[in-house]
């Protein structure tokens, strides 16, 4: 049973045993390294390569797949995430979680944190987390993650987690509100440098949820929440809500309204920007 969401995994410390894979649309060569990295020239989706090496049995805790174009990448509520090849990040980390299904909202919160924070080197203090799972600056989209899982029973057996940040692209047609990297640094970004930088600090985050608990990720995915203390505007089936954002409680449902009368789970509202 797979199941796609936003989640939150722990990770333990493990050996780098790498994969260099180049692959054109149909043949794989791999060649030996020093971590689990498999980079591809053209995919449908990371997250399918990745959930395919799950189902051969060939996949390990910390194997990280690479694309340099991504042809029908995934984004929330099956939205496709549209990307120039080469400019910009397609990335999926397996980790096997350590966490029971139901604290979920741990592994997303967490992979959300560490990502938001090395973003923050590239594009400064207004990189934000957009509940539940996108990736802002100021009030433009930077990213995503998605995170599927591989579930059998009540055994929640493997996560991937998916990543697409805008880095290098600076045209983007006709999308609402996208902005990248270089459109706030200004300076081009080398793609496999920021996934390595990626794979340490989400490897390391959620080794560290594993040793220490939630608590401290929890604080800062607050922290950083997308117009915390603002009204905003959602829209839940046909009814438009003014409301206040407060934080997201430790299930991961967004706390809104003036006295915190109002709680709503991932995918029962959207966001009217």
């Amino acid at each position: 049973m797979n199941n796609s969401c936003c989640y939150d995994a722990r990770s333990q410390h493990f050996t780098f045993n790498l994969f260099k894979i180049s692959q054109s649309s149909s043949t794989l060569s791999p060649k030996k390294s020093n971590y689990n990295w498999i980079e591809l020239d053209s995919v449908d989706s990371t997250n399918n390569y990745a959930m395919g090496l799950i189902h051969a049995g060939t996949a390990q805790h910390g194997t990280a797949v690479l694309a340099r174009h991504q042809t029908n990448g995934k984004g929330q509520r099956g939205k496709v995430w549209e990307t120039e090849p080469g400019a910009n990040l397609s990335f999926s980390i397996i980790v096997k979680p350590n966490l029971l299904i139901k604290e979920g909202f741990q592994l997303l919160a967490t992979v959300a944190v560490a990502v938001c924070n090395e973003l923050k080197k590239n594009m400064g203090d207004e990189a934000c987390i957009k509940w539940p799972n996108d990736l802002y600056w100021r009030d433009r989209k930077t990213g995503g993650i998605l995170i599927e899982n591989s579930i059998r029973g009540t055994d929640w057996q493997w996560a991937i987690i998916g990543i697409g940040i805008n880095v290098n692209q600076t045209q983007f047609g006709q999308l609402q509100n996208p902005v990248s990297i270089k459109q706030v640094s200004g300076k081009q970004t080398d793609v496999p440098t920021l996934a390595k930088q990626l794979h340490t600090a989400v490897t390391e985050a959620l080794d560290d949820l594993n040793e220490h608990g939630f608590d401290a990720y929890f604080e800062k995915y607050n922290h950083l929440l997308f117009r915390k203390q603002e009204m905003v505007r959602l829209k839940k089936e046909s009814r438009i809500i003014h409301t206040r954002i407060n934080g997201v409680n430790n299930q991961g449902q967004l706390v809104t309204g003036i006295h915190n009368d109002e709680c709503f789970a991932f995918g029962e509202v959207e966001w009217l920007l």
